[in-house]
């Protein structure tokens, strides 16, 4: 089913695919090799990443997780050159391809030089086997340093209606330095659907529950400006997911909004957030009334 939901993005003109190794510890690269294989390679962008190992103890500890199997195993953040390198091979391999199009550090490790990191970066770049490199996460701070090593094309990072922090200083410094910047968790892991009401069960496991933005005030507070938007929605003949997203991609610095799909019907739903033009009026009318949303 996961083939054939990136299959269906493709045919849909979404072409660019993010992923990365700790994502099923190598699993979700191999189903994106297999989902491309059959397009022409110049038509595909590949985006993946690197810097999250499960098979090493250097780096900085990030969390415990279980592998495929069901056997424990402990993350850990780390960015060291050679593990980079080798990483680039493995990555390359499960993809089934020669080069990688977007090559991201997942997160920042703090064990290891960023100027190592992005040496190696900047390595893999000129053997050809990466066609950009990106940071995913990264602070303005940090991005300078990486960028005065090799040109950094993005910086993969969460934002949505809901969590606006990159605006003060990431989007500034990203706009004057040509970096995209690649939006994740644009519907706020699913808050900004409107479907999530407070009467809402959640799964044992499922850890929205803990954050903020799905406890009061802030769920209703969330919900109500949902349906000050909706009628928005509605005259777009789009449902409130698509309009948060196409208003996502209207702010300033975005150049890309990553959106996940289980199936191919999602992921023709998600397309459709591309079908209709907000102009500025509407786009300017919604942040108002965003600007006043309070969340605690």
């Amino acid at each position: 089913e996961a083939v054939t939901a990136i299959k269906t993005s493709i045919d849909h003109g979404i072409t660019s695919i993010d992923t990365a190794p700790i994502y099923g510890f190598g699993h979700s690269e191999k189903i994106v090799g297999e989902a491309v294989k059959s397009y022409s390679r110049d038509k595909i962008q590949l985006l993946t990443k690197f810097g999250m190992r499960w098979d090493t103890k250097e780096g900085d500890f990030y969390f415990e997780s279980k592998k495929n199997d069901g056997t424990p195993v402990n993350i850990h953040k780390y960015a060291g050159k050679q593990s980079i390198i080798n990483e680039c091979e493995e990555s390359l391999k499960r993809l089934g391809t020669d080069y990688i199009d977007l090559y991201q550090i997942h997160w920042p490790d703090k064990t290891t030089p960023i100027e190592e990191s992005f040496e190696a970066v900047a390595q893999l770049k000129k053997e050809g086997k990466i066609r950009s490199a990106g940071v995913s996460n990264y602070s303005v701070d940090q991005m300078k340093i990486a960028h005065s090593v090799t040109p950094l094309a993005s910086n993969q990072v969460p934002y949505s209606m809901v969590l606006r922090d990159i605006e003060k200083e990431v989007v500034p410094f990203c706009v004057d330095n040509g970096i995209g910047i690649l939006a994740y968790s644009p519907l706020q892991r699913g808050l900004l659907t409107g479907k999530i009401t407070s009467d809402y069960k959640f799964n044992e496991g499922d850890h929205r529950k803990s954050t903020k933005f799905f406890q009061e005030p802030n769920l209703s507070r969330t919900n109500a400006f949902l349906d000050e938007i909706k009628p928005i929605a509605e005259k777009h003949n789009a449902t409130l997911a698509q309009l948060v997203i196409n208003w996502t991609l209207q702010q300033p610095g975005i150049t890309s909004v990553l959106v996940g799909a289980r199936n191919k019907e999602q992921v023709a739903q998600n397309a459709q957030a591309l079908s209709f033009d907000l102009d500025k009026e509407i786009v300017d009318e919604i942040t108002d009334k965003l600007n006043r949303l309070q969340i605690d």
